[in-house]
């Protein structure tokens, strides 16, 4: 028996929409912190952040296009080398004119490519759940089937018991009844009782 499925709380509905938008505020807020405590303006700092983002751009690269890519590594070096970008830019910037303007443009370049994955898992999820449904319905259907040609098996087993009982009920009343004659039943092509052949052989 299938049990209920309980409804997702509206928290877990809503944690994954808004990952993007945490993991780009997240990235701005340490770039502020960083700069607070000494990177503006540092040049090491810069240099360091754009040699670490294209040091994961290039791993990004390379697993796209090597011969064992993988999307998922490509996908999320190229995430970490545009994170690691826009923490140098928050960082090394005096304003937050150009930071917001980046975790504005970083959000929705964010949200775009997570659309289409949920778009996919979406579409992936009501495939599934179609196929399910279908399964269940043929499932059904089919153990329909069965106990209706089980029933009508008992049911046809339970009449030839019943007739069979009643006929031989039948055969025990005629043998018993006075003045019955094996020999005219015979002679008439009647069928005839094991019972009254044995007595007519004595």
């Amino acid at each position: 028996m299938n049990e209920p499925i309980p409804a997702r709380h509206w928290l877990t509905l809503a944690a994954p929409k808004a990952a993007p938008a945490v993991a780009t505020s997240t990235v701005l807020i340490l770039g502020r912190i960083w700069n607070a405590n000494g990177a503006e303006h540092s040049v090491g700092n810069a240099a360091l952040m754009v040699i670490l983002s294209a040091g994961a751009a290039a791993a990004g690269m390379a697993a796209s296009t090597g011969w064992a890519g993988d999307s998922v590594i490509a996908g999320t070096a190229f995430a970490t080398s545009g994170s690691l970008a826009f923490a140098g830019v928050a960082g090394y910037s005096d304003g937050l004119s150009l930071p917001l303007l980046l975790w504005a443009l970083a959000t929705a370049v964010a949200y775009g490519l997570a659309a289409r994955y949920w778009r996919t898992d979406r579409r992936d999820s009501l495939a599934h759940d179609r196929h399910m449904t279908e399964q269940r319905t043929e499932h059904a259907h089919v153990e329909r089937v069965e106990a209706l040609r089980a029933g009508a098996q008992i049911e046809t087993a339970r009449s030839g018991a019943t007739y069979a009982e009643q006929l031989a009920t039948a055969l025990i009343t005629r043998a018993a009844l006075p003045g019955f004659d094996g020999r005219t039943v015979e002679a008439a092509g009647l069928p005839q009782l094991r019972a009254t052949e044995s007595h007519k052989d004595t």
